[in-house]
């Protein structure tokens, strides 16, 4: 469900760079659009998510139906009443937000202008999706994985709908994507609502049943805001940044990052989901030695795909590129100032998909600090590489930036929980490393030396970069996994959870 969502995704995004391109008008969506989305990992599968499944788990698994009920009310209650607020807020200091967010901005008053117009219609969509997040922590702590994974393509559709339908009819027709977005949210709130009846956990909002279970939610919940979103934060300073560059740069960021959000929710935000209820069930049971095999079978797999998967990216960023995006609107320099950027993110992909498990690993067993002072130590990294990196690299160097940001994070955070648990990884990581090492190789010299050059990919028109591109990915793929196996990796062991 999680891929059918990315690969609407990745069509969306076809669309807009299609209509729209890589200009003025879509750099202020992005903002626009940016702003309410980082706010939504916060209160929604970022930090609200990781602080409430841990204790709806723990709830689940020692507590009564109707103390699980009461605790969703009271949640409900507080959680909805400090959106409402939040969004009034939001739509009133539009102007505000954009000026800080993207104060290059400032001298180009008509897409500033655009931007809070936009603004205005997307911050509601922080309201509709932080509660449809909400319902979702219910539905995956029940195992009911599959209807909070499909949501996102609600909102992909309706984004796609708009750009195509609705766009025309507007004298900015970009506009018509904050509208896309302010639908998405809705659509997406509504369709969780039926599956919720059906488990007998439909939310009914009261501010007196469970103060308890409340405050330990948002004890865990406040530094789990800062912690699980650094790498947004990051992403954020980047359009700061960027703002102050050439017109394109946010747009060239965005369609790059979108290329690198692909593998990383398909597998890394799916991996993720899938394993807080059961980390948090092991640690409400005292089972430290099953937390420890479900961790080291995690990371397994993140290191089996995430490595394969960013070196591909670096490989084919520009037939990818080129292949996705570059029709009508969307010129031959926009790929190559998106390819830059999309090698630069590619580097920090494997630590991106790292940092969702590992912070997992904290927030199962209710320890959201830990995760809060490394994410300030990598910001703080971040930071200072963005000022290093922006000047002799432009865009890209911010890109290049985020992604030494996130190793540094991932580290420190692998070595913090390998202290806490006494270990999370069993024997024969060294030799399971060799062997991902040799098969990257050889697929890194199979796709250097035989795929076509940017020039032909340009001469051919979408259907044959498409077939020509879907080949490459299968080859690079094949040759992958092929030595992976010879080489001993046993594919079938490593779906069997311990």
């Amino acid at each position: 469900m999680t891929a059918l969502s990315r690969v609407l995704g990745l069509a969306r995004d076809i669309v807009i760079a299609s209509l729209f391109g890589a200009g003025q008008g879509v750099d202020a969506f992005i903002v626009a659009f940016r702003i309410p989305n980082f706010l939504r990992r916060l209160f929604a599968e970022g930090g609200f998510s990781q602080a409430f499944v841990p204790v709806i788990a723990e709830y689940r698994e020692k507590r009564s139906q109707d103390e699980v009920q009461a605790l969703i009310d009271q949640t409900s209650a507080s959680l909805g009443l400090i959106l409402l607020l939040t969004t009034i807020a939001g739509v009133l200091a539009a102007p505000l937000l954009v000026l800080v967010f993207a104060p290059g901005f400032i001298d180009e008053p008509a897409k500033q202008d655009l931007a809070v117009r936009m603004l205005r219609l997307t911050f509601p969509y922080l309201l509709f999706i932080s509660l449809t997040a909400f319902a979702g922590g219910i539905l995956n702590t029940y195992r009911r994985f599959a209807v909070p994974a499909f949501t996102p393509v609600l909102l992909n559709l309706c984004l796609i709908a708009c750009a195509i339908w609705l766009a025309p009819h507007f004298k900015e027709p970009v506009v018509a994507l904050a509208w896309g977005v302010l639908l998405g949210g809705a659509v997406q709130l509504l369709f969780q609502l039926p599956f919720l009846f059906r488990l007998r956990l439909f939310p009914r909002p009261a501010f007196n049943r469970d103060r308890h279970g409340m405050k330990r939610i948002f004890s865990l919940l406040i530094p789990a805001l800062f912690a699980i979103s650094i790498t947004q934060i990051n992403l954020l300073i980047d359009t700061l940044i960027a703002s102050f560059l050439e017109d394109g740069s946010i747009s060239w960021l965005y369609f790059s990052d979108r290329l690198v959000e692909f593998p990383l929710g398909v597998f890394g935000i799916a991996l993720s989901t899938v394993i807080l209820p059961n980390l948090s069930e092991h640690h409400a049971r005292q089972s430290v030695d099953e937390f420890r095999r479900t961790l080291d079978w995690a990371l397994r797999w993140v290191l089996l795909i995430s490595l394969p998967a960013a070196v591909g990216l670096a490989l084919l960023a520009t037939p990818a590129l080129t292949t996705m995006f570059q029709y009508r609107e969307f010129s031959h320099v926009d790929v190559l100032m998106a390819g830059k950027s999309l090698c630069a993110y590619a580097v920090g992909l494997p630590a991106f998909i790292l940092i969702k498990v590992l912070a997992t690993g904290f927030f199962s067993r209710q320890d959201t600090r830990t995760p809060v002072m490394i994410g300030c130590i990598a910001m703080v990294a971040g930071i200072i590489l963005n000022l290093l990196l922006v000047i002799p690299l432009r865009h890209a160097g911010l890109a290049l930036a985020t992604s030494l940001a996130a190793w540094i994070n991932a580290g420190l955070l692998y070595r913090s929980l390998k202290r806490s648990c006494g270990g999370i990884t069993g024997i024969g990581w060294s030799a399971y490393l060799v062997k991902i090492g040799v098969a990257l190789f050889l697929m890194s010299a199979v796709l250097s030396l035989a795929v076509p050059s940017l020039d032909e990919w340009v001469a051919w028109d979408m259907a044959a970069r498409v077939i020509r591109l879907g080949f490459w990915i299968v080859c690079g793929a094949c040759v992958y996994l092929m030595a992976a196996r010879i080489l001993g990796i046993r594919f079938m062991q490593m779906t069997l959870h311990p």
